[in-house]
C-alpha cells in the first residue's frame, strides 16, 4: 500500500514569523505600502484643498452708462486686499451679460451712477459656492462705498441640482466607471496587452462601455431624477469621452506599470482630479495648486464642460473637450504602443487573473 501523503499543511510546525511570511509576501507587503502612500495622499489632498477657501482673482465685467464710471468701480475692485478679483470694464450691460453667459467672466457688476444700488449678475449654475463668494465680496466693496447691490442670477442652478453639483458627480461617477471597466479588464487577462491585438481589443470594449455609460448617466441625471436640465444629447456624448479617456489613460499605466497602474491611475484621477475639478470649490476658491492642475485633469475638464451644456449652452465647453480627447488620444496611444512592444513575448493565461 501506498502510504498517504501528507497535506501541505501538516508537518512540523512553523514559527511565528515563517507564517507571517508565508501569509503577507514581499510583494503583497509593498503594493500596501503604496496603498498606505495613496491613502494619505488622499486624505491630504481633499483637506488641503478645501479646509481654507480663499477667493483670488474671480474674473468680473464691470459695466455703466458712462465708461470713466466704470472703470473707476472697475479700479476700486481690483485694488480690494488680497486681490479676490480680476475686474474688467465691459462696454454695456448688455456686453456683461453677454460675458457672464458666455462663461468669460463669473459675474458682472452694474453700475447706476444716479443711484445708490447696483446690481451684481451671477451664474449660480457655475457653482454655489461662486456666486456667493462673488455675492459676498462685492457687498463688503459696496457697502463701503455707502451703496447696496442687488442680486441678478442669469443662470441659475435648476430645482434639482443642489449648489450646482449634479455635474459634478455625474462627472465623478463616469470617471469612477473609466477606471474600473480598464481594472476589470487587465486583471482578467494579464494588466500589460499581450500583444497589439489584445490592446486594440482592449480599447474597443472600452469604447462599448464607454458609450453605453455615457447615455445612462445623461438619462438618470436628466429625465429619470430630473437634477440637470441641459441636453441629454450633449451630455451623453461628452460622458462617453469622459469615461473613454479615463479608461485609456489606466490602461496606458498598467501597460507601462502592470497592476502598480491602477494606482497611478486613482492618484492621477481621484486624489489629484477629483478635489481640483471646482465642484465643491470653484477654481478661484482653491489653493494655487488644484487651481492650477484642475482644468487639465479628466475630472476639472469634464466638471466644467457637464455645466456649460447644463446651463451655458455649451459656452466655453471647447476647452475642456480638447482637454479630455487628448487623455483618450494619448491613451489609447500609450496602449497600443506598449501592445506592439509586447508582441511575441508570452503573457500569463486569459483569466489567470495573475498580472504579468
Amino acid at each position: 500500500m501506498t502510504p498517504p501523503t501528507e497535506s501541505p499543511d501538516t508537518g512540523p510546525p512553523k514559527g511565528f514569523l515563517a507564517e507571517i511570511k508565508d501569509a503577507v509576501t514581499t510583494r503583497a507587503a509593498l503594493l500596501l505600502l503604496g496603498v498606505l502612500a495613496l491613502q494619505v495622499a488622499f486624505i491630504t489632498s481633499y483637506i488641503g484643498a478645501f479646509h481654507h477657501p480663499v477667493p483670488s482673482e474671480i474674473p468680473i465685467a464691470v459695466a455703466a452708462p458712462r465708461a470713466p464710471v466704470a472703470e473707476q468701480s472697475a479700479k476700486q475692485l481690483g485694488a480690494l486686499p488680497g486681490k479676490p478679483l480680476d475686474p474688467r470694464v465691459a462696454e454695456d450691460e448688455a456686453a456683461a451679460t453677454a460675458q457672464v453667459r458666455n462663461r468669460d467672466v463669473d459675474g458682472a457688476l452694474i453700475v447706476d451712477p444716479g443711484g445708490k444700488t447696483d446690481r451684481l449678475l451671477v451664474a449660480s449654475g457655475a457653482g454655489a459656492s461662486l456666486s456667493q463668494a462673488l455675492a459676498e465680496i462685492v457687498g463688503r466693496a459696496e457697502s463701503a462705498q455707502g451703496r447696496a447691490v442687488r442680486i441678478t442670477d442669469v443662470a441659475p442652478a435648476y430645482a434639482g441640482d443642489a449648489r450646482g453639483l449634479s455635474s459634478f458627480y455625474l462627472v465623478i461617477g463616469w470617471c469612477v466607471g473609466g477606471y474600473l471597466c480598464a481594472a476589470i479588464l487587465a486583471i482578467s487577462a494579464g494588466a500589460r496587452p499581450a500583444n497589439a491585438a489584445r490592446a486594440v481589443i482592449r480599447l474597443a470594449a472600452l469604447l462599448v462601455y464607454a458609450i453605453a455609460a455615457g447615455l445612462l448617466g445623461a438619462v438618470i441625471a436628466g429625465p429619470v431624477l430630473d437634477a440637470l436640465p441641459g441636453s441629454v444629447m450633449g451630455l451623453w456624448g461628452l460622458g462617453a469621452l469622459v469615461v473613454f479617456a479615463v479608461g485609456a489613460i489606466t490602461l496606458a499605466l498598467q501597460g507601462l506599470a502592470g497592476v502598480i497602474g491602477i494606482g497611478l491611475a486613482i492618484l492621477l484621477v481621484v486624489v489629484f482630479g477629483n478635489p481640483s475639478a471646482g465642484g465643491a470649490y470653484a477654481y478661484p476658491l482653491l489653493p494655487p495648486f488644484w487651481s492650477a492642475i484642475g482644468p487639465a485633469l479628466p475630472p476639472g475638464a469634464g466638471t466644467y464642460a457637464a455645466r456649460s451644456i447644463t446651463y451655458f449652452e455649451g459656452n466655453g465647453a471647447g476647452g475642456p473637450m480638447l482637454v479630455l480627447a487628448a487623455w483618450a488620444v494619448v491613451g489609447a496611444a500609450v496602449t497600443l504602443a506598449c501592445g506592439l512592444l509586447r508582441k511575441g513575448r508570452p503573457g500569463p493565461p486569459v483569466g489567470s487573473g495573475l498580472p504579468d
